[in-house]
């Protein structure tokens, strides 16, 4: 039967064939989230194993030809994932904290580089080019892992606060570092001399694309006028962030931080969180069918061999750059908010909260890989893709653990209310309803209901009762 679909597919058209395997991809990932989701596991690991089972490792079910022809995935993907990141700057957060967060974000993304450097390069004698690019990425943590989890647990606070910051421009400093890694790689693998210039122009250039991206992030609230339909704003937005990122692919660049300035310059001149909630309607297949490809370019014999970066087999590789990281995360999270005297809390559970590693390092990798071509970038993939499965198997984990430990959260309704002082003398039924009020008045609003669900309510109501009139009316009859 296996041997028949692969024959079929294969002898098909290139549309059928692409079709054909989009679909395969989209339901092979849709299913196997209904059996991690049993094991509580996040959604992008069943994405990346659906990947490999379904990949030239295993059951060989999607031709090399679509899987090559899918390269644009990566660029369209961090563009997603930056964008809804830019929801998470707003200018007035900023001003409170913006010096203590970047002190402390520069201290958990770089510790955690340079450790992975010593480690590959001084310690392993890896390759030099194949060094800096894993320990560049190292810096990225995965913003959607954490904010899926203070939603989920409708955390608050302080710590909350600093994190979702830190969390947010870890990525702007990882893209910076991974910038200045792939030039100086380059450089190193052409036998260039290095220089001063190699190292400033990807940071000239990355303040470029940022400042392309603010201007696009501005057009687009011009080009959304309030009155403007649901539908619409959807498409446009849709046509301006595809827009950028083909730019940005014209230049050769990643269209992470672009995207990321995009979205914070929208937010803070429109107040629409309205529309990232619309982008974020439309972005899931997008990243399902990027995480699966990742899962179909995973190499598994890489795994047991060094290839070209050097003797140590690549699994010992990935499982000590897995450790190395934690510890550089956590440990620079930790003297990082010494240093600028945040609170215990934040102190002693940030970095637990910073472990999570997916889609922005997936994302860079795939652009590595692609730049530095052959075993190495073959190599890079391998590495970021194995561990990000390990990191998010305990990635999420640790992020809820750090909200609770830190106070953030709790079950407990005592916790999440407050009787103010001299009112402790209601009794327990009078008690649990001022609880139950307080909570209430911290949901969001309802908002308005638009005609075309406000048409299909009332239609189903008529159904209903129309229904439940006939019903009556038979069992009278009988």
């Amino acid at each position: 039967m296996l041997n028949f679909f692969q024959n079929s597919i294969n002898n098909t058209s290139q549309t059928a064939k692409i079709i054909i395997s989009i679909a395969l991809m989209l339901f092979g990932g849709f299913a196997f989230t209904r059996v991690t989701k049993k094991l509580r596991l996040p959604n992008v690991t069943a994405y990346i194993i659906t990947g490999i089972l379904i990949g030239p490792y295993f059951l060989n079910l999607i031709p090399e030809q679509v899987i090559d022809g899918m390269d644009f995935l990566s660029d369209i993907a961090l563009a997603f994932i930056a964008f809804s990141t830019g929801e998470f700057f707003r200018f007035g957060t900023l001003r409170k904290n913006a010096g203590k967060v970047i002190v402390i974000t520069l201290f958990e993304s770089l510790l955690a580089s340079v450790l992975v450097f010593l480690l590959t390069y001084f310690i392993l004698k890896l390759n030099f080019a194949f060094s800096m690019v894993l320990s560049a990425l190292a810096a990225a943590t995965a913003p959607a892992s954490t904010m899926m989890t203070i939603r989920q647990t409708g955390a608050r606070g302080n710590f909350v606060d600093t994190l979702l910051q830190v969390v947010a421009l870890d990525d702007v400093v990882g893209l910076v570092a991974y910038s200045m890694a792939i030039s100086i790689s380059l450089s190193s693998i052409s036998g260039e001399a290095f220089s001063v210039i190699s190292v400033l122009k990807p940071i000239f250039i990355n303040i470029a694309v940022l400042a392309l991206g603010g201007v696009f992030g501005w057009l687009l609230k011009v080009l959304m006028p309030v009155k403007r339909s649901d539908d619409n704003k959807l498409i446009i937005g849709i046509a301006v962030l595809f827009a950028f990122c083909g730019i940005c692919t014209i230049l050769d660049v990643s269209p992470l931080l672009g995207c990321m300035s995009m979205g914070t310059i929208y937010i803070n001149v429109s107040k629409d969180e309205k529309f990232f909630r619309q982008m974020g309607y439309f972005s899931p297949p997008i990243l399902l069918l990027f995480f699966v490809r990742s899962g179909l370019c995973f190499d598994l014999s890489a795994l047991t061999s060094a290839g070209s970066v050097g003797t140590t087999p690549l699994i010992i590789v990935g499982v000590l750059y897995f450790v190395i990281r934690i510890v550089g995360k956590y440990a620079g999270a930790f003297l990082g908010a010494l240093i600028v005297k945040k609170p215990e809390p934040v102190r002693n559970y940030l970095g637990l909260a910073l472990i999570p590693q997916a889609g922005v390092a997936i994302g860079l990798a795939s652009l590595g890989a692609r730049t530095l071509g052959g075993d190495m970038g073959n190599a890079l993939l391998t590495i970021i893709l194995a561990s990000s499965v390990l990191y998010e198997l305990a990635g999420p984990a640790c992020a809820k653990l750090s909200l609770y430990l830190s106070g953030s959260y709790s079950d407990k309704l005592e916790d999440i209310t407050v009787i103010p002082s001299g009112e402790e003398t209601r009794n327990s039924v009078e008690e649990l309803i001022f609880r139950i009020k307080q909570i209430q008045k911290t949901l969001p609003k309802h908002e308005e209901v638009s005609e075309d669900e406000e048409a299909f309510t009332e239609a189903s109501l008529e159904q209903y009762y129309y229904d439940k009139r006939r019903y009556r009316i038979k069992n009278w009859r009988k």
